[in-house]
């Protein structure tokens, strides 16, 4: 699974020849500091941007191209990794070996693709107002949906106290209060400034070959010139914690929400990666984890327990739903699921059927053309070179000894409790 590597303008370009696929998956990763200033803007250029093109100014001659290339799927998502805000564009289409066209459609793909991200419809100078009113509407109304999806609050809420003062506690899809200062000039201001600060990896797999995708990049993808580009920082895991933090927030909710954050103080690229990983499937990712067994089924104490371990910043998270009445006996179970992996309370069949759902996780990696490219995407960023296999080989070597010393540097850092307005 090596990826063919080159460089067209400011633009990385990834191609894995395979014939394994039936289309061409593509996908780019437009990476820029998560920052205040630029946030909401940043997240807000993709929207505008697939509305229309200088070829196809309007939004239906748009999507009729992708009609026109036997319904070509086109999207986008703003994700973070670490301190990093990052629009994914993603496009497949089917390979040119299955159909008869009168033009390539990895070409088409290209194409479309350099359109909408390079060759934006302007007017007076600026993108075109209707649309962007039209998408601050749009991104607001998502913003505003998270309140309404309380396990999604109770979750960026923790987030937002556990990294107060870091870039990470930012939502990659900004932040309500700035769109209204935001209009048609400053937006493609920021968008110009976003082509020359972003940092650029497109990712092609299929049948094709690095040359191919090169040439096609090169005629259809307009990237201003760029002197000195950037390249990513990513955050260091080891955060110290000097004291633990409560936060008790009051809503109108019937349930009550008990998040935790904790530093792993282990991230992506540290060689105790995979160990983390395993740590994370043994407390609270499958059905026979700990948090799951103990405070769900055991005890009867939640809606539902997990936790989800973010390697590229390092830190781990566990959610819950209870009773508002529950929350001292439920975390206190929780706790000593924490202490009990510290003190290497682990049986084999937790271990063991955890490294079996981990290492079927990376199998069906690779039977995804997606998947595959975000894994290679996923070392580029954390300079790491670490494959499917080696991950599969790790894992395997990962014993008790290995888990509890990863619980020994996890660090309780936030307790977050969602709950009704109702004073105790």
């Amino acid at each position: 699974m090596e990826f063919q590597v080159g460089k067209v303008q400011n633009i990385t370009i990834h191609v894995l020849p395979t014939n394994r696929f039936k289309t061409y998956a593509i996908t780019l990763f437009a990476g820029t500091p998560l920052a205040e200033q630029t946030v909401t803007s940043t997240a807000l250029i993709p929207f505008v941007l697939r509305r229309g093109t200088a070829r196809f100014p309007e939004t239906i001659e748009l999507r009729k191209q992708l009609d026109d290339m036997y319904g070509a799927g086109f999207g986008f998502n703003i994700v973070k990794r670490g301190d990093t805000q990052f629009v994914q564009f993603r496009m497949d289409v089917i390979n040119d070996r299955f159909v008869k066209s009168e033009q390539s459609l990895l070409e088409g793909a290209l194409q479309y693709m350099g359109d909408v991200i390079t060759n934006p419809l302007l007017d007076n100078g600026g993108f075109r107002a209707a649309y962007v009113d039209a998408e601050k509407s749009t991104l607001k109304k998502q913003l505003e949906s998270i309140i309404n999806d309380k396990i999604h609050y109770a979750a960026e809420r923790c987030i937002q106290e556990m990294c107060e003062n870091e870039p990470y506690r930012l939502n990659a899809s900004g932040r309500l209060e700035d769109l209204p200062l935001i209009d048609a000039a400053n937006l493609y201001a920021r968008y110009m400034s976003w082509l020359t600060e972003a940092q650029f990896d497109l990712y092609v797999v299929g049948d094709t070959t690095l040359e191919a995708v090169s040439e096609l990049v090169k005629q259809h993808f307009s990237m201003p010139a760029v002197a000195n580009p950037i390249s990513y920082q990513t955050v260091d895991p080891v955060h110290p914690v000097s004291s633990v933090k409560t936060v008790v927030d009051r809503l109108e909710v019937s349930q009550g929400k008990l998040n935790l954050g904790l530093r792993m103080n282990v991230g992506y690229s540290d060689p105790d990666y995979v160990a983390a990983l395993v740590y994370n499937g043994i407390l609270g990712t499958y059905p026979h984890s700990k948090l799951f067994v103990n405070v769900r089924e055991k005890e009867s104490l939640a809606y539902y327990c997990s936790s989800r371990y973010d390697a590229h910043k390092g830190i781990m998270t566990i959610q819950s739903g209870i009773e508002f009445n529950n929350y001292e006996k439920a975390l206190t179970i929780i706790e000593k699921q924490l202490e009990d992996m510290k003190a290497g309370l682990i049986s084999d069949v937790e271990l063991e059927q955890t490294k079996a759902m981990l290492t079927n996780a990376m199998r069906e990696i690779l039977d995804n053309a997606n998947d595959i490219a975000g894994f290679d995407f996923n070392k580029q960023y954390s300079k790491v070179d670490r494959s499917v296999e080696d991950v599969i080989n790790q894992i395997a070597a990962v014993s008790k000894e290995d888990v509890q010393q990863i619980a020994s540097r996890v660090a309780l850092d936030t307790i977050y409790f969602l709950r009704d307005r109702q004073e105790v």
